[in-house]
């Protein structure tokens, strides 16, 4: 498998980010090894909290909810998606798959960081490759929470708008992260933050994660994920692990997810779930200190 190392250099002076990278080599399925990149905080013994990231961002989008967590007591692990932030970047489209992604943040997880009882915070293709790390391996979890993110099985049609991302996102000839991430919330960032967001990727040639995750969400019934998270949701919907709803009022691509998750998931039956308001699909960047306590607060009920 060819892939892309971001320079570190690429990563000095991000704001309100000075958390130091740890590394571990994972293998690729391809006959090789990915490095895989992840930052955390709090201390060595608190209570673990996986937070995932999704498309395009990279666990910079959790740098507002860390610091809240930890001092919490909690023990914050954010890692970077494969393709993504400072892990290691595929450059050809289909080394990418959905079983693959889904692999790799299992192996970390429990192979390399040995979890167990953890608590899981998902966004996005945090949720689409959290979840069902969670359904495949429940005994590992306490809690989850799901904020602005599904698990499509090809069943239901997507709404127009993410068809609407993902032309946009596969045709443009060069990608500004940056300005995606922007696009996606309520709240102006600064051209810093938005640096931030573009970091990893210092031209087009690192963007294939970026270009291809998108296309490998399940649409139609037959697609090769979608046995299998037909599977994951039927455990997730019976499942007793405690699980917060916790979605944004203005996310036109998943927003109609959160009344599914509170009605099917038996985890989250008889529970206060919270609505942010005034932000949007990247929720952790609109107001991720308000996020963060309604984890905190979840996790000590």
């Amino acid at each position: 498998m060819h892939t892309l190392r971001t320079p570190e250099d690429r990563f000095a002076g991000l704001p309100d980010f000075a958390y130091p990278p740890q590394f571990c080599d994972l293998d690729d399925d391809d006959g090789g090894t990915l490095r895989v990149a992840w930052v955390h905080d709090g201390p060595e013994d608190g209570e673990p909290v996986l937070m995932l990231h999704g498309e395009p961002s990279w666990s910079f989008l959790y740098r507002k909810m860390m610091p809240i967590l930890a001092k919490a007591g909690y023990r914050v692990i954010c890692p970077d998606l494969v393709g993504f932030g400072r892990s290691d970047k595929p450059a050809r489209a289909h080394d990418h798959t959905y079983a693959r992604h889904v692999e790799w943040m299992r192996a970390l997880a429990f192979d390399v960081l040995d979890l167990h009882g953890v608590t899981l915070v998902c966004q996005d293709w945090g949720g689409l490759i959290g979840l069902r790390v969670l359904a495949e391996n429940p005994d590992r979890f306490r809690g989850v929470v799901v904020a602005n993110t599904g698990l499509p099985t090809g069943d239901i049609a997507m709404p127009e708008v993410w068809w609407r991302f993902r032309e946009a996102i596969q045709a443009a000839p060069t990608i500004d992260v940056g300005r995606f991430v922007q696009a996606g919330c309520r709240r102006s960032m600064s051209d810093e933050v938005r640096a931030g967001y573009d970091a990893p990727f210092p031209d087009d040639r690192y963007c294939v994660g970026p270009r291809t995750m998108p296309s490998l969400i399940p649409t139609t019934p037959e697609d090769p994920a979608a046995a299998a998270n037909r599977v994951a949701w039927a455990a997730l919907c019976a499942s007793q692990i405690p699980m917060l709803v916790a979605f944004s009022d203005s996310d036109p691509i998943t927003g109609a997810m959160g009344p599914i998750f509170q009605r099917t998931m038996a985890g989250a039956r008889g529970r206060s779930h919270p609505v942010i308001e005034n932000a949007g699909h990247f929720l952790q960047e609109d107001a991720g200190e308000e996020l963060a306590r309604h984890v905190v607060e979840f996790l000590r009920r």
